[in-house]
């Protein structure tokens, strides 16, 4: 299923539950608060056990992609050579920057905006980004990189049609050569 169907249906369910639950009263407040942190705290966890396994396996295997250009910045989009070790330790760090600007969202909309609600919409959002994610899906489920999981991911389809996937077919990859003379990923 599309995950930004499975993010609104999670959402709007996960709302309609936050709806009866008794905010007001401090201890189901704070056991909310500690499902919220400890959902975090599992997801880095997990996140961080990956690169560890990832720099674990060390693959080599070099990758060779055309990324898609941004409709925003003009000089994005281009040849990528990189190895499957190091695409996927940089598709973990953009699913860590992810968690960290979730966290951050939260403090401000929690502690200073005193929003209670999306703090247990989150803890279940956390959950479903976790199951989701590609790279726990290789090195952690153990799944085979083929399908959804091969490499360089697919992006979900964008509300503004921006984006793009990468293309991996010889030609765009050649045409990128000729064009470049090819560009190293750090």
């Amino acid at each position: 299923m599309n995950p930004a169907i499975t993010n609104l249906v999670i959402s709007l369910g996960a709302m309609q539950v936050a709806r009866k639950i008794p905010f007001e009263d401090p201890d189901v407040l704070n056991y909310v608060r500690i499902g919220y942190a400890a959902t975090q705290i599992i997801t880095l966890v997990i996140y961080f056990y990956t690169s560890y396994k990832v720099k674990q396996k060390n693959d080599q295997t070099v990758l060779k992609y055309v990324e898609p250009a941004n409709p925003m910045s003009p000089d994005s989009g281009g040849l990528i050579t990189t190895t499957n070790r190091d695409y996927d330790l940089s598709e973990i760090s953009k699913l860590l920057k992810g968690v960290y600007m979730g966290i951050a969202m939260m403090g401000f909309l929690h502690i200073y905006m005193k929003y209670t609600q999306p703090l247990f919409v989150q803890a279940l959002m956390g959950i479903k980004n976790l199951y989701e994610a590609k790279p726990i899906a290789i090195h952690i489920f153990g799944k085979k990189a083929e399908g959804d999981l091969k490499r360089p991911f697919k992006g979900a389809p964008s509300m503004f049609g921006g984006g793009g996937n990468p293309a991996t077919d010889k030609a765009a990859i050649e045409e990128a050569e000729k064009k470049v003379g090819g560009v190293k990923e750090e």
